[in-house]
């Protein structure tokens, strides 16, 4: 006998519905560090109770990508140094580790597809779109990542990059990069020749070079 999962309600319907389009904002910068938030304001924009709002945002508050203050402001965050170089040396040591597990299964198309994503990164550095940057930027790394078939490591690195979003949009806006990331080249280079321990070292570069540049 096969177990039909029991079709979400309304409020649990309208609380995912929230938690994701919140959580995808935050992870592309679209909302700045440190800007606050508030149930009300949540539940006008989509159109849903105070309830689910509130869901959400107790879940993005678990996941590091909003704080929430002792007397219950709500807001993004605003990374201290130390912060930004814990989460750097996260980036670090897990995304070589999805990367060298990927490729394997790195075959023409994947990289043909990352190549179209990389063209597409180029774009958003050209119009200055921070927002646009990180999106593309993420969406290449992440479908490289697929790859690897380790869920539990890309749900830890999805959790850092939603940490750092917000601070992310804000460095690119202020940099006026006019080229897109060296070490996606590195990256395309290293997985066309098979080359495990020289993709690993342009991952770990990619990973950290921005974050680099937030420090300075």
């Amino acid at each position: 006998m096969i177990i039909q999962p029991r079709p979400l309600g309304p409020s649990a319907a309208a609380h995912e519905r929230v938690y994701r389009t919140l959580r995808t904002r935050i992870m592309h910068g679209e909302i700045g560090p440190g800007q606050a938030l508030t149930l009300r304001g949540i539940g006008k924009d989509f159109e849903v109770s105070m309830t689910p709002a509130r869901e959400a945002v107790r879940r993005l508050v678990a996941e590091g990508a909003l704080s929430l203050s002792s007397s219950g402001r709500v807001s993004t965050p605003e990374l201290s140094n130390e912060r930004i170089e814990e989460l750097a040396t996260l980036r670090a040591l897990l995304e070589p580790e999805l990367a060298s597990r990927a490729l394997p299964r790195a075959h023409f198309a994947l990289i043909e597809r990352l190549e179209t994503i990389n063209n597409g990164v180029s774009q958003m550095v050209a119009r200055h779109d921070a927002s646009g940057y990180i999106r593309m930027n993420l969406e290449f790394h992440r479908t490289l990542y697929l790859r690897a078939q380790a869920p539990a490591i890309l749900a830890m690195t999805e959790t850092v990059w939603l940490q750092l979003g917000p601070t992310m949009a804000a460095l690119y806006g202020r940099l006026n990069r006019t080229e897109p990331p060296h070490h996606h080249r590195l990256i395309l280079a290293a997985l066309k020749a098979g080359d495990d321990p020289g993709l690993r070292l342009a991952v770990r570069g990619d990973a950290t070079q921005g974050l680099r540049m937030l420090k300075g």
